[in-house]
């Protein structure tokens, strides 16, 4: 989800979405609020009101975390490609 975020600002309907196209299946509100809130509660998102949509944002905290994950992830996958 960070990395979906940090691609652009989304709502949680968009997030769904992309992660069905990515992966064939469309995650339930119930996977994706969750995910979300916990993301928030770690300050790694931040949420922003636009009328009824929420869209979410990553925090300069949610950015590093990011990118930690994406260095230990071309750390561990470097020598598969």
């Amino acid at each position: 989800m960070l990395f979906l975020i940090s691609k652009r600002h989304m709502n949680g309907k968009e997030i769904a979405l992309e992660l069905e196209k990515r992966k064939g299946c469309k995650p339930s509100p119930g996977t994706i609020y969750p995910a979300l809130k916990s993301l928030k509660e770690s300050r790694f998102i931040k949420e922003t009101e636009e009328g009824k949509t929420i869209r979410y944002t990553l925090t300069s905290k949610g950015k590093r975390a990011f990118e930690e994950a994406k260095q230990q992830f071309c750390r561990t996958f470097s020598d598969v490609f």
